[in-house]
């Protein structure tokens, strides 16, 4: 399976990330199959740079983002985010019954 993920580069508690398409048996820092872009948090706002046509075209092979990659990649505007349902809570409101 071929994941796109990041890599970290940069130095100690400077961290400097790149977004890269990888077999999922890899190591983290291990062989990139391809670099789609870089991640920069220390900056404010953080510095997305992504090449959008390869991103979308691995995502067409069968790519799988990982979940922080997935969060990148809708921030750069290439996938879109999916609308979840609002989030059921545990109170559960009863009807007054008139006796």
């Amino acid at each position: 399976m071929v994941k796109i993920r990041l890599t970290r580069l940069g130095d100690k508690k400077s961290p400097f990330y790149r977004v890269i398409v990888a077999d999922a048996r890899t190591t983290r820092d291990g062989k990139a199959i391809d670099v789609l872009g870089t991640y920069n948090p220390l900056i404010n706002p953080p510095e997305i740079k992504i090449d959008a046509e390869k991103a979308k075209d691995w995502i067409a092979k069968g790519a799988q983002p990982t979940d922080t990659a997935k969060s990148i990649l809708v921030k750069a505007g290439v996938l879109e985010q999916k609308q979840r349902p609002p989030a059921k809570t545990g109170a559960v409101k009863k009807e007054k019954s008139e006796d």
